[in-house]
């Protein structure tokens, strides 16, 4: 496993250093023990830290796996595999950082769980895909086991970004299995993974209102 781990960092550090670039990712230690004890045993045992033209900006760790569930037949939803409510992985913030709606989120320690965006005309245009993360504050999820529902996950969320808004992070199914980390178009840094059989790439710099 180390030297997986050690072959994705030097990607992502080949990758975080083109001539524009204003973030890079390298190396982070394990999961705050904020998270919970089965939270800790539920996440990789090592992260990637995300820095900036200011210093270090957040920390990420994943699942080492993530449940299946059954095919779900819905437009515009890539990880149709994932059960809406599923834990996906934890993010630190050390100082502010931002969810992809543009709104402030406090330093801290958050839970990342996956959901769809309703299909109700309010979210178009939001991104071309409907998958997401919603963030949570640790404080308020230490069961990784747990599955809630959408209404409850929006709550949840909303102590995140302390708006009518839930916080939250664009994520889709991405191609390959090598993990990277890149500039997309002129503001986007998205980090890729490889989570059991899929491959994700998730938006961790950026924003709508950018």
């Amino acid at each position: 496993m180390r030297h997986v781990l050690t072959a994705a960092v030097a990607t992502l550090l080949v990758c975080a250093t083109s001539a524009f670039a204003q973030y890079s990712a390298g190396p982070a230690g394990p999961p705050p023990a904020e998270v919970g004890p089965a939270t800790l045993e539920a996440l990789a045992k090592t992260g990637f830290q995300i820095s900036g033209p200011s210093g270090p900006y957040c920390e990420i760790w994943f699942r080492t796996s993530l449940p299946n569930a059954a095919p779900a037949n819905k437009p515009n939803v890539t990880l149709g595999t994932i059960a809406e409510g599923v834990l996906v992985g934890a993010i630190r913030f050390d100082g502010s950082g931002a969810d992809r709606r543009g709104q402030t989120i406090p330093a801290g320690i958050y839970t990342l769980r996956y959901a769809i965006l309703p299909a109700n005309g309010s979210h178009e245009g939001a991104a071309p895909q409907r998958d997401f993360l919603l963030l949570i504050p640790v404080a308020h999820d230490q069961n990784p086991n747990s599955v809630p529902k959408i209404d409850d996950l929006v709550a949840m969320s909303e102590k995140a970004s302390g708006t009518a808004h839930p916080a939250v992070l664009s994520i889709w199914k991405a191609d390959g299995d090598a993990t990277s980390f890149s500039q997309r178009g002129d503001s986007d840094w998205v980090f890729q993974i490889k989570l059991g059989d899929a491959t994700v790439a998730v938006i961790l710099v950026g924003s709508l209102a950018g």
